[in-house]
């Protein structure tokens, strides 16, 4: 473990990203936010804001995701949204440079990544985090696909692969120094 803060990087848990095959993990996150956060520790909500000319939009012909409701996170976060930062971001990853800065300021060096969609943007922010020289930890349990259940274990191999076996971890793996007793 590194020396320095962690934060629960919740990824892109947004009205949007929400269908059937993604909607089971909206009560998960809001939990494991909610003893997050009782435990004193930092949280940083992500939020995709797609744009017209986007590559998304340009390479897959997605249009979704650039404007209200869609961009909005979820109802069951929006009691834990003080107590964090929130990151708009164009990119898959919260590694732009105003994420960056932030992570800076706030002196994170642990990342435990979570949310929407496992096989993107929570991979994406993982890798980056681990070729920044951070310790990223993917937890398997709170993060899910919009693409479904085989786009979910497609971005828990990969990031096994990319980060490490031993970094993509569920819940109740996660220190109880952290997020004290799961119910």
């Amino acid at each position: 473990m590194t020396a320095g803060r962690t934060v629960l990087v919740v990824t892109d848990m947004q009205n949007g990203f929400v269908r059937e095959q993604s909607a089971h993990i909206v009560p998960v996150v809001a939990d494991l936010v909610r003893h997050w956060q009782a435990a004193g520790g930092d949280t940083l909500f992500t939020r995709y804001l797609n744009y017209p000319g986007s590559p998304f939009e340009r390479f897959f012909g997605w249009q979704r995701l650039q404007s209200s409701p869609d961009i909005d996170l979820v109802p069951e976060l929006h009691p834990y949204l003080n107590q964090g930062a929130v990151l708009d971001k164009r990119i898959y990853s919260p590694f732009t440079s105003e994420g960056v800065t932030l992570f800076k300021q706030h002196g994170w060096e642990e990342f435990y990544f979570c949310g929407i969609a496992t096989e993107s943007c929570v991979l994406k922010g993982a890798v980056d985090a681990f070729e920044h020289g951070f310790t990223p930890w993917l937890i398997a349990d709170a993060s899910a696909s919009h693409a479904g259940n085989e786009a979910h274990e497609a971005g828990l191999l990969v990031a096994r692969r990319f980060i490490g076996p031993g970094q993509v971890i569920r819940r109740a793996e996660v220190p109880a120094t952290l997020i004290g007793a799961l119910d």
